[in-house]
C-alpha cells in the first residue's frame, strides 16, 4: 500500500471532470460571504462541513447553488480558480479541463465577462507559476431550457478562443440529452468540442443520446452504461472516455459503498475509464483521494493505476504529441518507482 500511495503521488495526471464552483472550500466560502455581505446559514467551517451530508444529487445541488451566491466579482472567480490549482498541484496534476456554470451566475446579475476573465486569470497563473496547463468547458444547466442555453452560447461566442468545449450538467432526472440537440449542433458548428453528463442518475439511454444526438467526445460519469450491453460495445468501439468520479458517486448515494462501485467492472471490460473528483470541496476528496479509494476498496494494482493516469491524458483535448509525451513520462516514473516496464 505504501508503494502504491507513493506511486499515486508521483505520477502526473490530468483531471477532466471538475466543476470549479465545486472546489469552493468552506474557508473561502465564509471569506467571500463576509467580503460580499452575503447572508449564508452557517457561522463556521464546521457548520458548513456538517451540511455536506447528501441524500442524492438534488440535495447536493441545492447546497452547491447556494454556495455560488458568494461569487460576485472577477477577483472572486480568480481566487476560487487559483486555490483549486494550488491544491491539485500537490497531487501532481499537470493538466486540467475545467468546467464552469455561467448560467448560475449571470442569473444573479454577474456579468459573463467577470466570470470568465476571473477564471482565465487563475488558469494563466497556474500555467506560469505551477506548470499546470488547462482548458475551459462551458456547461449548460440542464434544468434550464434549451432556449436559455442558446442565449448562453451566444454570450460565450466572443470568448470562443478561450473555451474549448461545451458541456451539459446539473440534475439528469427526467431531462434527457435530446432536449439540447439543437444548441449542441450550434456549438459544434461554432467550433466547440462537446461533452455531457449522462448515466449518473439518468439511465443508459441518456448516454446513448449524448453520443448519437449531441455527438460528444466524452461522457461525464457514464456509470449506468452497463444497463445496455450494446451501448457498452459502442463505447468501447468508439473509444469514448468515461470521466468517472468514485467518491462523488458514493457521497451522492449512487452506490452505497465503494466496494459496490462498478468501476472495476467497467475497467476490466475495456471501457476507456478516467478518474476525477467532480466537486471535491463538497465530497471531501481530490483526485489522489479517488485513486486511493480504488486501491483500498477495489484492489486496483500498480499497472492499473499507471494505465488510468495514461488514460487521463489520452482522453484529454491536448494535442497528440503532448499526450504522447505524458505517456512516456508516466512510463519513466513507473519504471523508476516500481521497476515496471512499459506495457
Amino acid at each position: 500500500m505504501t508503494d502504491l500511495s507513493n506511486l499515486v503521488k508521483k505520477l502526473p495526471k490530468a483531471e477532466l471532470h471538475i466543476h470549479i464552483e465545486g472546489t469552493l472550500e468552506p474557508e473561502l466560502l465564509l471569506t467571500l460571504a463576509k467580503k460580499n455581505k452575503i447572508d449564508i446559514p452557517y457561522q463556521s467551517v464546521n457548520e458548513i462541513k456538517q451540511a455536506y451530508q447528501f441524500r442524492n444529487l438534488e440535495s447536493f445541488l441545492a447546497l452547491y447553488y447556494q454556495g455560488t451566491n458568494v461569487l460576485l466579482h472577477q477577483t472572486d472567480f480568480y481566487h476560487l480558480t487559483i486555490a483549486y490549482f494550488e491544491r491539485v498541484a500537490q497531487d501532481h496534476v499537470r493538466h486540467v479541463e475545467l468546467s464552469f456554470d455561467p448560467q448560475a451566475h449571470v442569473s444573479r446579475g454577474v456579468p459573463f465577462s467577470c466570470i470568465i476573465e476571473g477564471i482565465l486569470q487563475g488558469m494563466e497563473e497556474a500555467r506560469d507559476r505551477l506548470n499546470i496547463t488547462s482548458k475551459l468547458i462551458l456547461c449548460f444547466l440542464r434544468h434550464l431550457s434549451e432556449d436559455r442555453a442558446i442565449d448562453m452560447l451566444k454570450m460565450a461566442l466572443p470568448y470562443r478562443n478561450y473555451i474549448t468545449a461545451i458541456g451539459l450538467d446539473s440534475t439528469e432526472k427526467d431531462i434527457p440529452p435530446k432536449y439540447f440537440e439543437r444548441v449542441f449542433t450550434q456549438a459544434r458548428l461554432a467550433g466547440f468540442l462537446t461533452v455531457a453528463h449522462a448515466g449518473e442518475e439518468g439511465p443508459a439511454s441518456y448516454i446513448r443520446q449524448a453520443v448519437e444526438l449531441l455527438k460528444v467526445r466524452r461522457i461525464d460519469h457514464g456509470i449506468r452504461c452497463t444497463e445496455d450491453p450494446d451501448l457498452v460495445e459502442k463505447l468501447i468501439a468508439l473509444k469514448i472516455p468515461l470521466t468517472i468520479c468514485p467518491i462523488s458517486n458514493i457521497k451522492l448515494k449512487i452506490f452505497s459503498k465503494m466496494t459496490d462501485h462498478n468501476i472495476r467492472a467497467l475497467y476490466d471490460r475495456g471501457l476507456f475509464v478516467t478518474i476525477n473528483s467532480d466537486d471535491p470541496a463538497y465530497f471531501g476528496g481530490y483526485i489522489n483521494d479517488n485513486f486511493m479509494q480504488l486501491i483500498e476498496h477495489l484492489n486496483f494494482q500498480a499497472s492499473e493505476i499507471i494505465q488510468l493516469c495514461k488514460n487521463s491524458f489520452m482522453a484529454s483535448f491536448l494535442d497528440p504529441s503532448t499526450k504522447e509525451s505524458y505517456v512516456k513520462l508516466i512510463d519513466q516514473i513507473a519504471q523508476t518507482e516500481m521497476g515496471l516496464q512499459p506495457a
